[in-house]
């Protein structure tokens, strides 16, 4: 009996060499390809092929070495980016799909004009986008998006905002595309703009041009637009 149990075990312990022998060659012999398709989808010609060139000098040796990190950080430099997904498709392709970010406004940095992206990141180009209102001023990013929120939040839309003012006592103007002046509190401001919005369409106010709301609780109104 104690003798058939050792013959069994020779037998497993020589089929477990063979199996492992054959794995090894196969393993050793076996040679990863390069990546040599990159997909990129979202982005306009142009900004596609200066991304390619970029990414191209990672190494590219095969897809299980390429570093994720650099990757990620190539694709969240570019200013036009918003969201963006990378699939790797094995055993040589990666895939790269982009979502652009939504131009909101412009703005005048250093002497050139920026646009303000939704994703926070200021992009300097020709788009020729005259529908996009003007921000003057130097309001923080995170100041931009706090009146656009209030913006959204009330009764007019954001398409009928022409241009908006921002002061160093960091409070805002808002100029309307019918031309029509805004002024709002530092503080409160959502509850400046809904009290500011109750006169302007009303035909009795037809010939207002600025709404003053800087005093709580308060709406001054004037047919004279340049009132500071």
């Amino acid at each position: 009996m104690q003798q058939r149990k050792s013959k069994k075990i020779l037998i497993y312990f020589f089929l477990l060499l063979v199996v492992g022998s054959i794995n090894n060659i196969n393993f050793n012999g076996l040679k990863l390809q390069n990546i040599n398709n990159i997909n990129i989808v979202g982005l306009d010609i142009e900004d596609k092929l200066i991304l390619l060139k970029k990414i191209k000098n990672f190494n590219l040796d095969n897809i299980f070495f390429i570093s994720k990190s650099d990757l990620i950080n190539e694709i969240e430099s570019n200013s036009l980016v918003e969201k963006y997904f990378i699939f790797k498709r094995y055993p040589s392709s990666i895939d790269i799909n982009i979502e652009k970010t939504k131009f909101l406004a412009k703005i005048n940095k250093n002497d050139q004009v920026f646009y303000l992206g939704s994703n926070g990141k200021f992009t300097k180009n020709d788009f020729s986008n005259n529908q996009l209102p003007y921000i003057f001023g130097s309001p923080e990013v995170i100041e931009f998006f706090d009146i656009k929120e209030v913006i959204d939040k009330s009764k007019i839309t954001y398409k009928e905002i022409k241009n908006l003012y921002f002061y160093p006592s960091r409070r805002w103007d808002l100029e309307l595309r019918n031309n029509i002046i805004i002024k709002l509190p530092k503080d409160n401001t959502n509850l400046a703009l809904n009290l500011a919005l109750e006169f302007l369409y009303k035909e009795e106010f037809k010939d207002v041009k600025m709404i003053d709301a800087r005093i709580e609780n308060q709406i001054i109104l004037d047919d004279r637009k340049n009132q500071f």
